[in-house]
């Protein structure tokens, strides 16, 4: 569906919705093994708390990579359809990858973004979208046509099931509060690692 056929609204008329319930709704939607990969903090802790799955991936340590790795896994199996989600700081470190998905364009990936407008984990020191700074607006100048504001909770879900037919990629921004996450990821790097490859079938179990 051509982004200009979906309503999108403006950054500040958005609704402001908490981070772990737009989690849950994107996880009960995922009935055919699609792989999720959750950014450092908070968007994978509410991740994690939504429900593991072996499709899902837990960043750790390193801000701004969601996006890169959900990119490569979309690019390497193209019969998967991926998330990424993001948080605006995190995002904010890795913006030139924004452009290079644009130009690969790859139909099975989708890119989530939760803007609360703060570092939330390291003390809520504001973003630059605390200052104006608009994603979906960033996005688009990459090349990204199909970027969204999710107007409010049933928005979202529509997006969610638009991103879900392919026919990608899809930048879709959440802005949210400030809640803390509804729990936290156990740190276990390799453990992670192991179980997203056996679950995107990479290597056996």
């Amino acid at each position: 569906m051509p982004a200009n056929t979906i309503r999108s609204a403006g950054r500040d008329t958005a609704k402001r919705m908490n981070r772990s319930d737009l989690c849950r709704r994107l996880v009960a939607k995922l009935n055919q093994e699609e792989a999720v990969v959750g950014g450092i903090g908070n968007s994978h802790f509410d991740l994690w708390a939504s429900g593991q799955r072996p499709q899902n991936f837990y960043m750790l340590g390193s801000m701004g990579l969601a996006v890169p790795i959900a990119f490569g896994v979309a690019l390497a199996q193209p019969q998967r359809q991926v998330f990424a989600l993001e948080g605006d700081g995190s995002l904010l470190m890795q913006l030139g990858a924004l452009g290079s998905v644009a130009k690969s364009a790859p139909k099975n990936l989708a890119i989530i973004v939760f803007d609360n407008g703060v570092y939330q984990i390291t003390g809520a020191q504001p973003t630059l979208t605390s200052y104006g700074t608009d994603l979906v607006a960033i996005a688009k100048g990459a090349g990204l046509k199909q970027s969204v504001w999710a107007e409010d909770e049933a928005h979202y879900e529509e997006l969610v099931d638009i991103a879900l037919k392919g026919a990608g990629p899809w930048f879709i921004a959440a802005r949210t509060d400030e809640q803390p996450p509804a729990g936290v990821t156990e740190r276990d790097a390799a453990k992670i690692r192991t179980r997203f490859m056996q679950g995107l079938g990479a290597v056996r179990a």
